[in-house]
């Protein structure tokens, strides 16, 4: 799932759902991205997004990005989490947060997307 509140290209919005598609075959976990600005606190806010994905959340990754408020958040459900420690969640968020600082949004999320699904593939 890919929710987006700004302005992308068609190609870039491709790009970003290839990317959570090819995520979720690797890992085996339900990928979801949320683009754009906070209703709140950013970490609150990313936990009811998260929560909103129903029955899926419990293996779920939600990465949050609020370009505008500069903020990169990771939400796991527990199965997921058994997966992907709190310490990868934070490298993989710093590493789109780079990129993003580069002016690479896009390029940012695919590659946090590859890196998370990496990660997670390790402990299938």
């Amino acid at each position: 799932m890919v929710t987006m509140t700004g302005t992308l290209t068609s190609t870039q919005v491709r790009d970003i759902r290839q990317a959570v598609c090819a995520a979720e075959r690797r890992s085996g976990l339900r990928f979801a991205v949320y683009l754009g600005p906070a209703a709140g606190p950013c970490r609150h806010f990313s936990e009811r997004l998260h929560a909103a994905l129903g029955e899926e959340a419990d293996t779920a990754v939600l990465v949050f990005v609020d370009p505008g408020g500069r903020a990169v958040e990771v939400v796991t459900g527990p199965a997921a989490r058994l997966r992907l420690s709190d310490g990868e969640c934070r490298v993989a968020a710093v590493s789109m947060a780079t990129a993003f600082d580069g002016g690479n949004l896009v390029g940012g999320l695919v590659t946090g997307m590859w890196l998370l699904a990496d990660l997670a593939s390790r402990r299938r």
